[in-house]
């Protein structure tokens, strides 16, 4: 249900981004780093926006994937000494002590 609603958040903000600027047909000059360019503010509205939406689940799934590698390592850890706690190893036999 959380993300479903926020599915539908994001899509409502979309929808708005496409809708003002679909309105918006002025030509501004973009400067980026190795060039110049005369687009829409619509289309780099929809540009941008696509592109920063792909980059942030691109992070967001990168560190989810980061705290699941870790979770599994911690799962195994836990199974390999319960497994030590169930099964103890035969206790070592005492060194005698000598009385001199």
């Amino acid at each position: 249900m959380k993300y479903l609603l926020i599915f539908l958040l994001v899509l409502v903000i979309f929808v708005i981004s496409v809708t003002l600027g679909a309105q918006n047909d002025q030509m501004v000059a973009f400067n980026y780093l190795v060039a110049q360019g005369e687009y829409r503010v619509s289309t780099l509205l929809a540009t941008l926006f696509g592109s920063g939406f792909v980059l942030g689940w691109i992070i967001c799934g990168l560190f989810y994937l980061r705290v699941r590698i870790g979770l599994g390592r911690a799962e195994r850890k836990i199974k390999r000494l319960e497994l030590q706690i169930a099964t103890p190893d035969e206790p070592a036999s005492l060194p005698a002590v000598s009385k001199e």
